[in-house]
């Protein structure tokens, strides 16, 4: 909000690219590689969502030095408008970057690449629409391969940003489309495995990805468009469908091969499990929904996304499959099969015996206890837990990834970090001069210093201590704040005039260089400038946080930090509501809503283990886990709670759930998560994180409906009068 508030004021300051220009010659003082950056330069110049007038490399006009010599100030541009490639010129070049301080910045340490910085506009300037990330990567692909190409690999193009990163994300979610389909073939062989008919498991995926296309149809009308993050959610779509489709074909397909026409086995199924099957989508859609308190914008859009999602499936699974269902039927071999599991399973055998024996004290005393331990020694590893980013560079992407190794070839080269946090510093107009504005800029600066994770500070008051030493032969005791109002004004023209501060002398950005952008460096960033302002208030002066592109991702940890545990408040509010609408017993919502919170707690823990941090990406996925999971423990539970209510004993009554809807909450489990663990494959980092914590989630939560929940209900539900004088 701070910069958004004061952008206009700071434009430059905001979304960067970095592009350097790397030779294999031994240094870029040469007529060749100065007519490439030249080259370079005019072809970024051009691309659309430049900010063109803050465009800085060698050869614009806003490049320039300053020195002190006999005769006084003497400063132009570092490449001469006269230059001509001749030795003369280039030995000039040479020595104006020095005379600039350009090295490490603008020139790499080695004088083997030069860079160029390019702030980019938030909408194209072309069609007024927001700025397209990959059609500037594209842009900035063709570029690199271009000069690439006619260098004969000579010369090589480094690039990054955070529009960048976008941009590769983009290219690298492209295969999303693969991973859809390697998913879908999952899930309808593992229906046709389990179903052994054709016609109806066609009915169902091919429903569900009608659901699918519907979602995207209305995201088109309504206007909203698919992200590197939202473009998940058909995937999540699909598999929700599938799930609940699955447990409309069995029931179907139950009633079926007991002798029942399509017509009466679908509406049968409809009544039982319809409310089940509502509470469980609108479960979902909460847990979606929940997300738009979340004041990032992309996580919003992830969650109207996921919403209109499940809002289709209400219709498409719950109410169109029964009914097309009972139309189309299932095959006569199927329904005999489905009859015959029925009728082996008189007896409980294998599994189902296995899962039964989780009614009894012993083994629910085990299971119980062992849930209990776990979770604490789960909750201890989760103390942990870090906000943000835990690896350098840009992890979205693959350590190995194109972008990361230009990110190490900046890192290597360069002794300006790409990281930078630019602390706002606002006063009245005309008054970014005054005295202890600067003092307090001072201070400031000082307490950044300290900190190991920084490298420089740059700002108004460190330009004014260099340019007042100028005024005094360079001497280094003169490198400090005067009391001389007339020396500082006279700084702050020249400060103006280099685009650090805005015309009305109100506004300047304090420039701190990073070495990473790791969440404990950002936040000892934040924590620093939060202190410095409760110890120094100051009515004349404030010092906001945060620009750049390191400001932006601290102010992003502290939303994500806010809404985390907010968020899973208000999803575990919203399914122990929906929970008790449909069970109308405190204790069936223990059963359901505990098993779910042993299982955060682990992915919290899993999390640690492996090194992710929660941010943008992972926020959602606990609350996602939460929505979805809660659809096992509402089928079983619904019939295992009918059952008992009916006088049978709690065994029988989880028999009964086991042979109609439990074995498709196994099935669906396993399908769920072998339809996202295929992510893990994904370029994009980010998205193999999502897949490998949400098929855990997936499982556990599995595990949970079917061993920790009757273990719970052992305990927690009542006793049927009959079983209770038996006993």
């Amino acid at each position: 909000m701070n910069y958004k508030e004061n952008a206009d004021q700071l434009r430059g300051f905001g979304n960067v690219l970095r592009i350097a220009i790397q030779t294999e010659e031994p240094t870029i003082y040469t007529p060749h590689y100065l007519q490439t950056l030249q080259e370079v330069n005019e072809s970024v110049f051009y691309i659309p969502g430049v900010v063109r007038e803050k465009m800085k490399s060698l050869w614009t006009p806003n490049t320039r030095y300053k020195v002190v010599t006999e005769e006084g100030f003497e400063g132009d541009s570092v490449i001469p408008p006269d230059y001509d490639a001749s030795e003369a010129s280039i030995a000039a070049v040479k020595l104006n970057v020095a005379r600039a301080g350009l090295g490490g910045n603008l020139v790499a340490n080695d004088e083997r690449s030069a860079a160029l910085l390019v702030p980019l506009m938030d909408r194209n300037p072309e069609t007024g629409e927001r700025l397209d990330y990959g059609a500037l990567s594209d842009a900035l692909e063709e570029v690199r391969d271009k000069f690439q190409a006619e260098s004969g690999g000579k010369t090589q193009v480094h690039i990054i940003g955070f529009a960048k990163i976008v941009g590769d994300l983009i290219a690298g979610l492209k295969s999303v489309v693969m991973f859809f389909f390697v998913a879908v073939l999952i899930a309808t062989g593992l229906l046709y495995w389990y179903t052994r008919c054709l016609r109806s498991t066609l009915v169902v995926i091919v429903i569900t990805m009608g659901a699918v296309v519907w979602q995207l149809g209305l995201l088109t009308v309504l206007g909203f468009e698919l992200d590197p993050y939202s473009i998940l959610v058909p995937f999540l779509v699909f598999a929700i469908g599938v799930s609940h489709g699955a447990q409309k074909l069995n029931g179907i397909m139950q009633d079926t091969g007991r002798g029942c026409h399509p017509y009466v086995a679908a509406r049968y199924t409809f009544r039982r499990l319809f409310l089940a099957g509502f509470t469980a989508l609108a479960s979902d859609a909460v847990g979606f929904a929940v997300l738009l308190i979340i004041q990032i914008q992309v996580i919003q859009d992830l969650a109207i996304t996921a919403t209109i999602g499940v809002m289709v499936l209400i219709f498409t699974n719950l109410i169109l499959i029964p009914v097309t269902l009972s139309y189309v039927g299932v095959s006569k071999s199927a329904a005999e099969y489905s009859h015959r599991q029925l009728l082996g399973d008189s007896k409980p055998h294998g599994i189902t015996l296995f899962l039964l024996r989780f009614t009894e004290r012993k083994w629910a005393i085990a299971s119980v206890g062992s849930a209990v331990v776990g979770s604490c020694v789960a909750l201890l590893i989760a103390q942990n837990l870090q906000i943000g980013d835990l690896d350098p560079g840009a992890p979205e992407l693959r350590p190995d990834s194109r972008y990361n190794r230009d990110m190490q070839f900046m890192i290597d080269h360069y002794s300006v970090s790409s990281d930078i946090f630019a602390v706002i510093v606002k006063t009245e107009p005309d008054k970014c001069t005054d005295p202890e504005t600067l003092a307090l800029a001072e201070e400031l600066e000082w307490r950044f210093r300290q900190l190991p994770e920084v490298e420089d500070v740059v700002g108004m008051n460190t330009g004014a201590r260099r340019l007042l030493a100028g005024l005094n032969e360079g001497y280094i005791k003169w490198q400090s704040l005067n009391r001389n109002q007339s020396s500082i004004n006279y700084a702050a023209v020249e400060m103006v005039d280099m685009g650090l501060v805005n015309p009305e002398c109100s506004v300047w950005p304090m420039l701190v260089y990073l070495a990473d952008h790791k969440a404990k460096t950002l936040q000892n960033a934040v924590d620093t400038l939060e202190q410095f302002n409760r110890d120094w208030p100051s009515d004349k002066v404030q010092f906001l946080g945060a620009a750049g592109n390191a400001g932006f991702e601290a102010a992003t940890n502290i939303v994500v930090k806010q809404a985390n545990r907010e968020m899973m408040f208000y999803v575990y509010a919203a399914v122990i509501v929906l929970s008790y609408i449909t069970f109308r017993s405190v204790a069936g919502v223990l059963c359901a809503v505990l098993p779910l919170v042993a299982t955060s707690i682990l992915c919290e823990a899993l999390m640690v283990i492996l090194g992710i941090g929660v941010k943008v990406a992972t926020l959602p996925v606990i609350a996602l886990g939460v929505g979805i999971g809660i659809d096992y423990a509402l089928y079983v539970l619904t019939v295992v709670l009918a059952k008992t209510r009916a006088g049978l004993p709690l065994r029988d009554a989880y028999y009964a759930a086991l042979t109609f809807t439990g074995r498709v909450v196994a099935l669906i489990g396993v399908t769920l998560a072998a339809g996202v663990i295929t992510w893990a494959f994904s370029p994009v980092k980010f998205q193999a994180d999502m897949g490998i914590l949400l098929a855990f989630m997936f499982l556990w939560n599995m595990v949970g409906a079917l061993v920790l929940m009757p273990s719970l209900a052992y305990f927690l539900l009542p006793k049927p009068k009959e079983a209770a004088t038996h006993a």
